[in-house]
């Protein structure tokens, strides 16, 4: 079984580029504000969300493991 992720995007940060939208649209959505949101918080591993966290301009995006809470992005350094 894979890892389970916790995905966050902090809405005091997020500019609202889409970008997010572009790397994952099953993962991510913009309101009405074009503030981001996951579509779905927790889930299952996937590349194009963790594309998008590391594709977001301003690292508005967090991603954790659930089981565990270690970070996946942005890396501990």
């Amino acid at each position: 079984m894979g890892d389970r992720w916790h995905v966050e995007v902090d809405r005091r940060v997020c500019i609202g580029s889409g970008m997010c939208v572009n790397h994952a649209p099953k993962g991510f959505r913009l309101d009405g504000a074009r503030q981001s949101h996951p579509q779905v918080p927790e889930a299952d591993a996937d590349e194009q969300v963790l594309a998008a966290a590391e594709g977001c301009p301003v690292e508005a995006i967090t991603i954790t493991l659930l089981d565990g809470g270690e970070s996946v992005f942005p890396p501990e350094e």
